[in-house]
């Protein structure tokens, strides 16, 4: 059976752990899979926030993933892999050979033409976001909550904020604090956890800041 790479993409850590659009997603992929007789070899899950975002570490696993094994890269709808024409361009030029389940036997031209539509589309959403917070704004309508944060609320967020980072970084917390403790800088200590291919817990490289929340906010 010939080889494929399953790119999933998830726009919300919400969504990646909760598995909302995500088994919809793996569900085309299976199905697709089982009609052409591929061989799903690897499933790759990215997670990430925002439609302009081209750093996408887990898609370019997945890539040198197919690449090395010759397998074709499975997508279940093309706006999961990008809604920006110049990124499917570049994907498209890197010659390696992709399919989106829902279009399956689509055209180099018919591909652009559906990444230009989304990312029009995408574009519009904001605009008409946009007007209309505008709008609301010059009708004199208050933005925001009208009601201030309570303190009791304002501690149950840090508790919260604690209890998650706590899960999601008690992997690398000792080792964290024990490269601090012999004195390295938090960029310093960053650059050794991508060095050594650790991943933060949304699936990007580390950086200072999320090096000091290990250390603020996971206990020993």
């Amino acid at each position: 059976m010939p080889p494929a790479v399953a790119y999933y993409r998830v726009s919300t850590t919400k969504q990646g752990q909760s598995g909302l659009g995500l088994e919809a997603q793996r569900h085309a992929v299976t199905v697709f899979a089982r009609s052409r007789g591929l061989d799903v070899i690897r499933e790759v899950i990215e997670i990430e926030t925002g439609t302009a975002k081209r750093d996408r570490p887990q898609l370019r696993a997945a890539l040198e993933t197919a690449r090395g094994a010759g397998a074709v890269l499975m997508i279940a709808k093309l706006d999961r892999l990008a809604r920006n024409v110049a990124f499917i361009s570049s994907l498209m030029e890197a010659r390696t050979p992709f399919v989106a389940c829902d279009m399956p036997d689509a055209t180099e031209l018919t591909v652009h033409i559906m990444a230009a539509l989304a990312e029009h589309e995408a574009r519009l959403i904001g605009t008409r976001t946009r007007d209309a917070l505008a709008a609301a704004k010059a009708r004199g309508v208050k933005l925001g909550s009208p009601v201030p944060m309570s303190e009791a609320c304002r501690a149950a967020g840090r508790a919260s904020t604690a209890r998650k980072a706590q899960a999601a970084y008690s992997s690398v917390n000792g080792y964290v604090r024990l490269m601090r403790q012999t004195g390295m800088s938090l960029r310093e200590i960053a650059s050794r956890l991508n060095a050594e291919g650790h991943r933060s817990r949304t699936g990007k490289t580390w950086n200072h800041a999320q090096v000091a929340r290990v250390l603020k906010y996971c206990t020993t």
